[in-house]
């Protein structure tokens, strides 16, 4: 049996077991004006309610399948933390049913658990202990947690003489060596310095490839869009949608501005494939775009204060085209219509891969490059030029016009993954971009 699934991803249900379903999940909280309220209603004096239900969560929904790593992701207070505790048993919902299939690891509050009394050795037991582990199987998994964590002798100290960095290596490496079969990770891949975070991410790559189920909640944009399989996105305790990486992070970036054209508050509003193409194709007006390579589909918002009318690429030659000889320059044209005064507008253009992680791009305020007001009904060509050192492959290209007002950030008209990008290349090297390296060897 296959259902379509959204933005035209197949989900074949005979293929994988569900591991963790959540159906139909509230979470509300009791807010009082002052404390007397709350003890008037805990001794039963009157009837009156004195208290307002705020929902972390409202009527949310979560499939994940054995094997598949699913990202979570939302501004602050959207309930990515708070279902991520009902599922690992921290909280209880207020209403709604969760099911796991599986032994959970879960790293949230890293060392919340820990005895700030005990050595690490001795918390390593206790933690092991509470997540159900025999005193023989922590000891066959003692050396890997340890050189895991690489604290050295300290690890026989009370962990409340531990700097943040060694309480939060030792917390990380209990976490993730006790070989779960569902991870649940929020915010705790950054833990440590930069050597210990490569270490933790080599980890996270390990229980990717041995097919582990993996939850994963991060405002790391670029790690949702390598690790996660699928995404989910949330909103003041609303799902607004489910999808790729790629058009859930651009949809994300729509809800930080506050533009986001879509409900939310039912299903018939979240977001789907369909909602994306039809708003995108409905306001894509006859622009010109290089070589007639504007994407039909691309995500287009903003206000409109100004318009970006015309957009193309050249190569070194000064000839409109999409595809560009890596190691040459080429210049990135927007012709921009101003429908109001703007007291500082602001151009952008960026360069994603076709998986949607942001590779390179830059704007004027950055490049200090225009910083001038515009009069309504005004017209700008704006160029970019700069020497391409991408790897060879597909990119997309996305262009921008935003500003400030009063203090507040605001899109004018932002065009994503709008036009695509070649780049040739006779020699790749590793990443997404070439040093260019000059090499000597020489006799010692």
């Amino acid at each position: 049996m296959s259902l379509p699934g959204r933005f035209g991803m197949e989900i074949n249900m005979e293929e994988k077991k569900t591991i963790i379903e959540v159906k139909e999940l509230e979470k509300a909280y009791k807010l009082y004006d002052k404390p007397s309220d709350r003890l008037k209603e805990a001794l039963g004096l009157g009837r009156k309610k004195r208290y307002k239900e705020h929902y972390a969560l409202k009527g949310v929904d979560l499939c994940v399948s054995q094997g598949e790593t699913v990202g979570i992701i939302g501004t602050n207070g959207s309930g990515k933390s708070t279902i991520l505790k009902i599922i690992t048993g921290v909280l209880n919902p207020t209403k709604g049913s969760v099911r796991v299939n599986g032994r959970i690891s879960a790293l949230l509050e890293l060392g919340a658990g820990f005895n700030m009394e005990y050595n690490g050795i001795e918390n390593i037991y206790l933690n092991g202990t509470m997540m159900g582990f025999s005193k023989k199987e922590i000891d066959a998994k003692m050396d890997d947690i340890l050189g895991f964590a690489d604290i050295g002798d300290y690890v026989y100290q009370p962990v409340k003489t531990y700097s943040s960095g060694m309480f939060v290596r030792l917390a990380f490496a209990l976490a993730i060596n006790i070989e779960p079969e569902i991870l649940i990770v929020d915010e705790a891949l950054s833990v440590g310095d930069v050597f210990f975070q490569a270490k933790c991410y080599h980890k996270f790559d390990e229980f990717k490839q041995m097919g582990k189920t993996i939850l994963f909640v991060s405002h790391d944009l670029s790690s949702i869009s390598k690790y996660c399989d699928r995404v989910v996105l949330l909103n003041q305790g609303v799902k607004l949608g489910e999808g790729s990486p790629k058009e859930m992070i651009d949809a994300y970036k729509q809800v930080l501005v506050g533009q986001y054209p879509f409900g939310g508050d039912s299903d018939d509003e979240l977001l789907h494939d369909k909602d994306i193409k039809a708003a995108a194709q409905a306001s894509v007006k006859e622009k010109e775009g290089g070589d007639g390579l504007t994407n039909p589909e691309l995500l287009e918002y903003g206000t409109k204060a100004a318009m970006i009318e015309e957009y193309y690429v050249t190569d070194a030659e000064g000839r409109r085209s999409s595809a560009i000889i890596k190691g040459q320059k080429c210049s990135v044209h927007m012709k921009v219509h101003f429908e109001r005064d703007i007291q500082a507008p602001i151009f952008a253009f960026t360069i994603k891969n076709i998986k949607g992680v942001e590779i390179t791009g830059t704007n004027t305020m950055v490049e200090k490059a225009f910083l001038e007001p515009v009069r309504a009904g005004a017209e700008k060509q704006i160029t970019f030029t700069q020497k391409i050192d991408l790897q060879g492959g597909e990119y997309l290209l996305s262009l921008g016009v935003t500003g400030y007002e009063n203090e507040d950030f605001q899109v004018y008209h932002r065009l994503y993954d709008v036009l695509n990008l070649t780049v040739i290349s006779d020699k790749d090297t590793v990443g997404y971009y070439d040093t260019n390296s000059e090499i000597t060897v020489v006799d010692v």
